[in-house]
């Protein structure tokens, strides 16, 4: 259900210059950023494999795997700052997140900072999937040498574990999704969307207390019971449940999905209409859009991760905002007819 006035206020992204294409490649190298813990190790495992898919495109690279939590942001941090033209991270969303962070971090605004590249081998992918980067690895290793690239707007949120901010690529999840996430992540058998659904249906079961919530967009004020609140830049979270069907990555615009706290069977049929991206038809669930916007609990607490990566569990508060046209990302060539100018 869109709020009356608010869903209307996307911004059109430029008719021109969405892809750029740099013939022929950029020539300048490229810094690999690898999570060897990925896909529980499998990532590790397979680095001879994506060695080789790099060499075979003829990308000067370099490789540098990361050894615990932050650590690809600070590797992508050095890349900025030694000139590499390219950070490519190599696993899931956390990892793409964290080389998001180091690569934003080490450049002010209006600075020339390295484009950033997902070589899509981790468990989620989803933020890939928001930019249209392929899921294939191979396909994205042929984007990455072609130089093909566009410009999106990333997110940033301000609260809990990190008072200064931290930058996000995908979207920022409230309450229900994030508890998934949570006990998705301690599962070792089940992997992938398969670990997301499973995880669902347990909290489901469990049912546990959803907040009361205020939440502001651009000045649409409205309360409810929240068992979930998605804000977005990409389209998709846990890799099967599409929160934002619609929303696009340069708009200058966060999508906003709340679904209303209610009995098992309801969210069940949720869920379900979530997988498909056919909730905006519930009369349970509210859509909008906005530059930014705050959250606050007026009872209960917040749990919220970005990108999949935790921001709090007992938060009180919360502001997101879009700052629009903020970085370069590697796409896959455009469509046939799609905007393309030669940089």
């Amino acid at each position: 259900m869109p709020i009356p006035g608010a869903s209307a206020r996307r911004r059109a992204a430029p008719p021109a210059g969405e892809f750029m294409s740099i013939a022929g490649g950029t020539g300048r190298p490229c810094k690999v950023v690898v999570n060897p813990a990925a896909r529980q190790g499998a990532v590790g495992r397979d680095l001879q494999r994506l060695r080789e898919r790099l060499a075979a495109h003829g990308l000067d690279h370099s490789v540098e795997l990361t050894r615990g939590p932050w650590h690809a942001a600070e590797i992508a941090a050095a890349a900025a700052r030694d000139g590499f033209d390219t950070v490519a991270a190599a696993g899931g969303d956390g990892t793409c997140n964290e080389v998001l962070n180091g690569i934003l971090e080490a450049g002010e605004p209006g600075s020339r900072i390295p484009a950033l590249a997902v070589l899509p081998i981790g468990r989620g992918n989803d933020f890939a999937h928001g930019i249209g980067t392929t899921a294939d690895l191979d396909r994205a290793v042929a984007a990455l040498a072609a130089g093909f690239r566009r410009v999106i707007d990333v997110g940033r949120v301000i609260g809990g574990l990190f008072p200064a901010g931290r930058w996000f690529g995908n979207g920022v999840g409230i309450g229900f999704d994030t508890l998934v996430g949570l006990e998705a992540a301690r599962m070792r058998r089940v992997r992938g969307a398969a670990a997301y659904a499973v995880a669902a249906l347990k909290l489901l079961a469990l049912r546990p207390r959803a907040p009361r919530v205020s939440v502001r967009a651009d000045g649409v004020e409205f309360v409810r019971t929240a068992a979930l609140v998605s804000l977005m830049n990409g389209r998709r979270m846990g890799g099967a449940f599409h929160m934002a069907p619609a929303a696009v990555a340069d708009d200058g615009m966060l999508d906003l999905c709340l679904a209303e706290e209610t009995g098992r069977l309801v969210m069940l049929s949720l869920l379900l209409r979530f997988m498909r991206g056919s909730q905006e038809a519930s009369r349970h669930v509210t859509v909008a859009r906005g530059q930014a916007i705050e959250v606050q609990a007026l009872s209960g607490v917040l749990a919220a991760h970005a990108d999949g990566e935790t921001i709090c569990t007992d938060g009180a508060s919360l502001r997101v905002e879009c700052v629009p046209a903020r970085i370069e990302v590697v796409a896959p060539p455009p469509p046939v007819g799609a905007a393309a100018v030669s940089r």
